[in-house]
């Protein structure tokens, strides 16, 4: 009999705390648990064969303790496997939440019945183990050491056992961290999936409407019964500015949502990039008297996203210039083994150090020298494309003032 029963709830709290384990493991998936990372196991079983080496015992093992069987997960001496909860020594002991030493199992009433010390599975004699307990207090199996002749423990050789179990739940807790990290961040993931698809939802239907009313506001501005002076054309002329705010935010919205999925990669050259967005861009240069220039490069990317990454900051560049200067934007392109490196460099009024990261938010706006314009979403855009490419985006100084934005696409 078992020297501590547990009642069926908190056997199943148990099993339950075993699951966010990811126990038992044998070295592969078992039993539906996912199997560890390769170190772990191989930690393990180097910490049991210490723990045997140690306490000068031949055989030793890493136990996991389910509701119905015992799984050595590691071991030294054997080759690891599974046998009934019932038939396992361990289990006669491990939820006494003390270290158990036995000099000789055939004379010791817990153990004389035992199939591993009648012979029946095996000849046990000295045995000794330690429970391996979780933080919050529940006991998932042993570390133990045994032997086929009696045997004897001192108290240095007990407390390396106990000291070697210790390490050995420190890396059993380690690994249910990391799962737990991996599954905090696919569950972030999907949240992010679900919000950014809501959202183009939500802008697809809603740019629909706001460009109708756009269409009639333009139409109304040029019905010659609306006096070109009067309050109703000024009401118009603010509606038209309102909503063409509005549509900008959703575009940026609906770009957002769209970041990410399967990528097109395809050879591109940076100069004919940099020449369309300079299409697209040329009545704000032009105005702002600004000059756009880039170096060539062939390089691999998705085309829709890295322009809309290029556009995006080279749009920013123009808007933030120096009050009473002409914006200068200058694009560069290099290539290495390591990759792609894009840089957007500027000589404006440049962003705080401690803004760098905190802008690459969504819906995140500086307002700086009192604009008010944009969604907040261009960098939180443009870092998000570099993200989906394997790849960064930092914002630095330019020298002698200004932003420097680095884009980084890993090779491959």
């Amino acid at each position: 009999m078992r020297s501590v029963e547990l009642s069926r709830a908190e056997e199943r709290a148990r099993a339950a705390v075993l699951r966010e384990y990811g126990l038992p493991f044998n070295g592969r998936a078992a039993h539906g648990v996912a199997a560890p990372e390769d170190g772990t196991a191989r930690d393990l079983s180097r910490l049991v064969g210490l723990a045997a080496e140690l306490c000068g015992a031949p055989y030793g093992v890493l136990n996991i303790i389910t509701e119905d069987h015992q799984h050595q997960v590691a071991a030294a001496g054997i080759d690891p496997g599974i046998c009934s909860r019932e038939d396992s020594m361990c289990a006669r002991v491990f939820l006494s939440g003390r270290t158990t030493v036995v000099p000789d199992a055939s004379t010791d009433p817990r153990f004389t019945d035992n199939p591993f010390v009648t012979g029946a599975l095996g000849q046990v004699r000295f045995y000794a183990s330690v429970p391996l307990v979780t933080p919050s207090g529940h006991a998932l199996g042993t570390l133990c050491v045994f032997a086929e002749e009696a045997g004897a423990l001192d108290g240095t050789r007990q407390r390396q056992l106990e000291t070697l179990a210790a390490q050995a739940m420190d890396i059993l807790e380690l690994q249910h961290r990391t799962r737990q990290l991996k599954a905090t961040l696919r569950e972030l993931q999907r949240s992010n999936d679900s919000l950014a698809a809501f959202a183009g939802r939500v802008s697809h239907d809603l740019r629909n409407p706001l460009a109708a009313i756009l269409g009639y506001v333009e139409l109304s501005e040029q019905d010659p019964d609306v006096p070109a002076h009067g309050a109703a054309s000024g009401y118009l002329r603010t509606v038209a500015g309102i909503g063409r705010r509005m549509l900008t935010v959703l575009d940026d919205v609906l770009g957002f949502s769209r970041v990410g999925g399967t990528l097109q990669r395809t050879e591109l050259s940076l100069a004919a990039l940099v020449e369309d967005i300079r299409q697209d861009l040329h009545p704000a240069i032009r105005g702002a008297g600004g000059s756009l220039t880039c170096n060539d490069l062939a390089f691999v990317a998705d085309a829709g996203q890295t322009r809309t990454l290029l556009q995006n900051l080279i749009a920013n560049a123009l808007s933030y210039g120096r009050p009473g200067a002409a914006p200068t934007v200058h694009v560069t392109g290099t290539a290495g083994s390591s990759g792609t490196v894009l840089r957007v460099i500027d000589r404006g009024k440049g962003i705080p150090a401690h803004e760098r990261r905190r802008v690459q938010e969504p819906l995140v706006r500086l307002h700086r020298d009192g604009d008010g314009s944009g969604s907040g979403l261009g960098l939180a855009t443009c870092a998000r494309i570099a993200e989906a490419h394997g790849g960064s985006l930092d914002i630095g100084e330019t020298a002698g003032g200004g932003t420097t934005v680095t884009v980084s696409f890993p090779a491959g």
